[in-house]
């Protein structure tokens, strides 16, 4: 039966869709993905033909079933840069513009460093580093931007991010730091820090897994990375790790004791710590 655009995301409410989601899903579909709501308002009553109306209804049962709606357009807004992402890579998360945030804070102390050296671990769609090369190219601020994965797939999402904002990030493939062998300013990441159990799990089951659980307390990965960071920072340079809402405590005792000073947290936009790091001197 053929439908207009209002009855079109009537149907989508039904199946317990977000309006937002359905006016977004709706606009990909008409091949319009830019033309914003206000299109959508003003054409109400135009009817669907019959391509369009079937994509779309395939569109919400996808989302009905929390698939993300980034896999299912194709793209995510980070750091006001838009982001290819599929199946590949996780879905950039608006909390971890904290992580981007706190080291753009610290650049001024290497005001007079020839060129800060950055490494993104585990970058996968590239978000970070991405975010960190595009505002520093904009301040004309210096920086050899390096971005690793365990994963071949993430990094073929990576490179082409990079290809499509016209930025320069030396990607290449590792299990955190065990194929590098430089030494850097900054090392920041994202890690996987779900514990395996974690109920969360069963809302993110599109997402790849690898990404997302560390062992039974999530912080298995923290762990490998701050123990070898030393080995990979300059005097002086920091290591910044996004964590788990109820994990900052745990992170600053680990870094504490590995022998990172400045050791500190860093709030996200809810209020939550959502990063910590510290300072490498030994």
């Amino acid at each position: 039966m053929a439908m207009t655009c209002a009855q079109a995301l009537q149907a989508a409410a039904a199946l317990g869709l977000d309006r937002l989601d359905a006016q977004l899903l709706l606009l990909h579909a008409l091949g319009r993905p830019d033309a914003g709501r206000a299109w959508l308002l003003a054409h109400d009553d135009d009817v669907l033909d019959e391509t369009v109306n079937d994509a779309f209804h395939q569109l919400c049962l996808r989302r009905s079933n929390n698939e993300p709606l980034a896999y299912l357009v194709g793209y995510k807004e980070f750091f006001g840069q838009r982001l290819k992402v599929d199946a590949r890579v996780l879905v950039p998360r608006p909390d971890t513009e904290t992580l981007v945030q706190w080291a753009l804070d610290l650049a001024p102390q290497w005001a007079f460093t020839q060129k800060i050296r950055v490494l993104d671990l585990g970058t996968g769609s590239g978000a970070i580093a991405l975010a960190l090369a595009h505002t520093w190219r904009q301040q004309g601020r210096p920086v050899e931007m390096s971005a690793i994965d365990a994963s071949a797939d993430a990094l073929t999402v990576a490179r082409e991010n990079a290809a499509q904002l016209g930025l320069t990030v030396q990607f290449a493939e590792s299990t955190w730091l065990d194929k590098v062998s430089d030494h850097f300013h900054l090392i920041l990441s994202n890690p996987p820090y779900i514990a395996d159990a974690d109920d969360h799990l069963a809302a993110l089951k599109h997402e790849p897994l690898e990404a997302l659980t560390a062992g039974t307390d999530g912080l298995d990965d923290i762990r490998q990375i701050i123990g070898q960071a030393p080995g990979h920072l300059h005097a002086g340079g920091w290591l910044l790790l996004e964590h788990g809402y109820d994990q900052s405590g745990r992170v600053c005792e680990l870094l504490a004791e590995q022998g990172f000073t400045q050791v500190q947290s860093h709030q996200d936009i809810a209020g939550i710590n959502r990063c910590s790091g510290g300072q490498w001197f030994a």
